[in-house]
């Protein structure tokens, strides 16, 4: 296991670890915050794609901040490792409830749903489905209070993004890969939520055929469930998207109007008191003995960037639509035991993301930090890794196994098409030693999307056409200065990327700037040069008001 540690923060001990990280716990020396790192593994931190996800699943909730999703406060990659350091959560997973306290009261599922659906509700606001809502993503601390983590393989919402999650929560449509959308949240909650009343999940299926098929055919079993939240299960679990609540915000106003209803105005304190007292006593089986293990630390480059907030740191025929998504379930599997969900596809990519250094802000002030909400994953996923799955076990300090099902690693939160290079052609050459006679020239470039990110932090998307599959470099250099029109002074050194085997590539690239100037500016320039030299754009950063 690799010894690099985030530089400023003293860890104690292991919270969880799964195939693709693990979690530690560990204090912010300056400020002596206790916070849980999450470390991408070992054995993935040279594969282009898992780092590419790993740092989209900070990207992806950078501008997420709700009560009720683990607080993040730093992303942090070096030759050595990458991490997330996030809020630690004091309390205990849904799951580890579930499985020593057994069903909960109706009052109490109530409450656990309530909170974790807000959490959800803030990020069905910024335009992201969580895609893996379950008990072992759901925390509730000594309180009562529930809250929401790993967004491992979030996406946003409308995104096709294969076939993810865990089965035995996973949508109808999700088992066939559609276009990620809230209601498909709004379904998983609703079996967790069955699951809490219950004691098991809504749906036994041995195998993912059998699971994918019972979720698109069998009814819904409401008859299990007390009756004052028999409509709850019914529309949440409904087989079509478009008979659920459109999205957490909807699903909660309908729980709020049922608990009302059947269980009266203190009905939420009643559930948070239930659970309090039932986390109390699990609290004392966490790992303890939080002390410092001495772990050495290095050099880190950290990207991304935002302010902190202070204190954070039965017997049935199936139907043809039935059938297609068992015919899914059966593929995934295969392509999954196959090892398509290891990143196959995205090994073929390059690395397009430009690291700069920078010096992290500690959580207990302001400053650039970057930006996302984690957490790990948990034992009932099932699959092999993707870019975008995390490690398993808990910002509160319930350790996991393995990750969510993936089929589709290219399609992953950070690995957009504008990310890859398009394929070569089979007489295409594939890298410079190979490259064809015929000279290759630059029609065009152009830089697009250029934006600030953070108080620090800002992204461009690169775009160069050639007429052949030969090499070409792209060269990116930024600067910094206060004049508009005019570049200013270097900000760093310019970052060059080979590219070769089409006629069209696209790169975003990330920089974190070092310069004071009220505007930022990119230029991209080519080898072979563009006929028109290149291209460039110029952003007032919001840090500045020029009147």
């Amino acid at each position: 296991m690799s010894t690099w540690a985030v530089p400023g923060y003293s860890e104690s001990l292991e919270l969880g670890s799964g195939a693709s990280g693990r979690v530690v716990l560990a204090v912010h020396e300056p400020t002596g915050l206790p916070v849980a790192v999450k470390y991408l593994s070992e054995s993935l931190r040279t594969r282009p794609g898992f780092v590419r996800g790993f740092r989209a699943e900070a990207e992806l909730l950078g501008g997420l901040d709700s009560p009720y999703v683990a607080g993040f406060y730093e992303y942090v990659e070096a030759t050595e490792g990458a991490a997330i350091v996030m809020e630690l959560v004091d309390g205990v997973s849904l799951r580890t409830l579930l499985a020593r306290q057994g069903p909960l009261s109706p009052e109490s599922a109530l409450a656990v749903l309530k909170g974790s659906l807000l959490g959800l509700a803030d990020a069905h606001r910024a335009g992201v489905v969580h895609r893996d809502y379950k008990p072992a993503n759901v925390l509730v601390t000594p309180d009562g209070v529930s809250k929401l983590v790993d967004f491992g393989i979030a996406v946003d919402a409308g995104l096709s993004a294969g076939v993810a999650g865990t089965p035995a929560y996973m949508a109808p449509e999700q088992w066939t890969g559609a276009p990620a959308s809230p209601t498909g949240d709004v379904y998983a909650a609703t079996a967790t939520f069955f699951e809490c009343l219950t004691g098991r999940k809504p749906y036994p299926g041995d195998n993912m055929a059998q699971l994918a098929l019972q979720h698109a055919e069998e009814p819904v079993p409401v008859g299990e469930v007390p009756e004052a939240v028999r409509a709850l299960v019914r529309r949440g679990l409904a087989k079509t998207a478009a008979e659920r609540p459109s999205d957490a915000a909807a699903f909660v106003a309908d729980l709020e109007r049922a608990a009302l209803a059947h269980y009266g105005e203190d009905w939420e304190e009643r559930g948070r008191g239930r659970l309090a007292a039932a986390v109390a006593p699990l609290l004392f089986l966490l790992p303890s003995g939080r002390t410092a293990s001495g772990a050495t630390t290095d050099e880190a480059r950290t990207v991304l960037g935002r302010s902190a907030t202070p204190g954070r740191l039965h017997a049935w025929r199936p139907t043809w639509p039935g059938v297609a998504v068992a015919t899914a379930a059966v593929l995934a599997a295969l392509l999954l035991g196959q090892g398509v969900g290891q990143g196959a596809g995205a090994q073929s990519r390059q690395e397009t993301q430009a690291l700069a250094t920078t010096s992290p802000t500690s959580p207990g002030g302001a400053g650039p930090l970057p930006s996302a909400s984690a957490s790990p994953t948990p034992s009932e996923s099932t699959g092999s890794p993707s870019p975008s799955t995390s490690p398993s076990g808990s910002p509160g300090g319930e350790p996991g196994s393995s990750p969510p099902v993936t089929t589709d690693p290219a399609t992953s939160p950070g690995a957009s098409p504008s990310d890859s290079t398009p394929p070569a052609s089979p007489s295409a050459s594939t890298s410079a030693s190979e490259s064809p006679a015929v000279p290759t020239a630059v029609k065009d470039v152009t830089v697009s999307g250029f934006r600030q990110t953070g108080p620090g932090t800002a992204t461009t998307t690169v775009t160069v056409t050639t007429d052949g599959t030969g090499p070409v470099s792209v060269t990116l250099a930024w600067f910094t200065g206060d004049t508009a029109g005019q570049a200013g002074a270097a900000d760093g050194a310019p970052l060059s990327y080979r590219r070769d085997g089409a006629t069209q590539y696209t790169l975003t690239v990330d920089h974190t700037f070092q310069g004071t100037g009220c505007y930022w500016t990119v230029q991209a320039s080519t080898s072979p040069a563009a006929a028109d030299g290149g291209a460039s754009q110029q952003l007032l950063t919001r840090r500045c008001d020029i009147r």
